[in-house]
């Protein structure tokens, strides 16, 4: 349960696993009636993500079965082994986890294997944001969205030029 609301959250909402394994359990709030994550991203920028309803649902049903859900301040992403400290079970999933103990292992359940140089948790940054872009999001959305300070940031991310069909070869007419 909990390794499919992490997944959820880069895959729907573009975060890093930084601000990931940053977010406590207040970070997801009611804001205009709809959920927000409040991300606080690279140099400390706070920003306000909306959240996808299937990753709240399986957010909301990892907390219910985990049984933090009342610990506000506590982290909302939690390690299975070696969580123990005086305070009890408290400590934040360690970025590093996420790629060696969630993507990699989903990831050779799902037959990807070999090479992983070029898959994980940053890719799937990139595939997001791909993603919105290829349904009509706006790029400067996008990129406020992903908490870029510049839109060639927000450009590289977008591999919609590599599929063939999408090259402005198509688009010459005489």
């Amino acid at each position: 349960m909990r390794d499919r609301a992490i997944l959820a959250v880069p895959l729907y909402h573009g975060l890093r696993r930084e601000a990931l394994c940053r977010l406590t359990v207040r970070d997801l709030q009611e804001r205009q009636g709809v959920r927000h994550f409040r991300v606080l991203g690279k140099r400390e920028k706070l920003r306000f993500v909306p959240a996808h309803p299937l990753a709240q649902r399986l957010i909301e049903d990892y907390l219910t079965f985990v049984g933090h859900s009342d610990d506000a301040k506590g982290p909302l992403f939690r390690p299975v082994r070696n969580n123990a400290t005086a305070a009890g079970l408290t400590k934040a999933l360690n970025p590093g986890s996420i790629y060696r103990e969630v993507v990699r292992r989903y990831a050779a359940s799902a037959g990807i294997s070999g090479d992983l140089q070029h898959f994980g948790p940053h890719a799937m940054r990139a595939t997001t944001a791909t993603n919105a872009l290829s349904h009509d999001a706006d790029i400067a959305k996008v990129q406020e969205w992903l908490g870029h300070a510049n839109v060639s940031t927000t450009r590289l991310y977008d591999r919609r030029q590599t599929r063939p069909e999408e090259s402005p070869t198509f688009r010459v007419k005489y």
